[in-house]
């Protein structure tokens, strides 16, 4: 009887961390696959953009510099050696000129007209919505992860296997204007 007392409570501890310790790591890899699909997205995003500034450059004289800071973006975005941060920022660098380009594309009717222009800007449309979707999903796996390690009693797990708190996706303020099509000039 006496065992009974000792080895209860022991097992049901036992049942408890691993239940926690397991289900922190579905969490953080939950969290970790999203990201991955949604990197798979921005990265193809990063093959398309090119393509559409390549459409659009013969109808303005900025669409050079345009074409070469997405170049250069799309470089670093391909490097393989950027940190979750990094990938962050430069998609929303991205999204920045991809307005950018929505903007020339508005100013020039026979651009909106091209066939070729009208492909490339649907399938940008459809591949902001789906990175969109995907960024929501990140969020709220993050949340529900970060929920899990800052509250009681798994918050104890957490801390005690080194689970740390994990960052939303989130837009700079900058992100959040209407972009301009000038790059700077008057």
């Amino acid at each position: 009887m006496c065992f009974l007392l000792f080895v209860l409570p022991a097992f049901l501890l036992l049942i408890f961390v691993i239940g926690g310790y397991n289900s922190l790591i579905s969490k953080r890899n939950q969290i970790r696959n999203i990201f991955g699909t949604m990197d798979a997205m921005l990265k193809k995003r990063w093959d398309l953009v090119p393509n559409l500034v390549a459409a659009v450059k013969g109808y303005a004289e900025h669409e050079r510099q345009l074409f070469e800071k997405v170049s250069e973006l799309r470089a670093k975005a391909l490097s393989g050696a950027l940190s979750t941060e990094q990938k962050v920022n430069l998609d929303n660098l991205m999204t920045q000129l991809v307005g950018v380009v929505r903007g020339v594309a508005e100013r020039y009717p026979d651009l909106k007209a091209s066939e070729n222009f009208l492909h490339l800007q649907r399938t940008l449309n459809e591949l902001e919505e789906q990175i969109s979707a995907a960024r929501r999903a990140f969020n709220a796996a993050v949340t529900d992860y970060n929920n899990t390690v800052q509250m009681f009693p798994t918050n104890l797990l957490a801390t005690l296997f080194g689970f740390e708190r994990q960052e939303l996706f989130q837009i700079e303020a900058s992100e959040r204007e209407v972009p301009s099509a000038s790059f700077g000039q008057t």
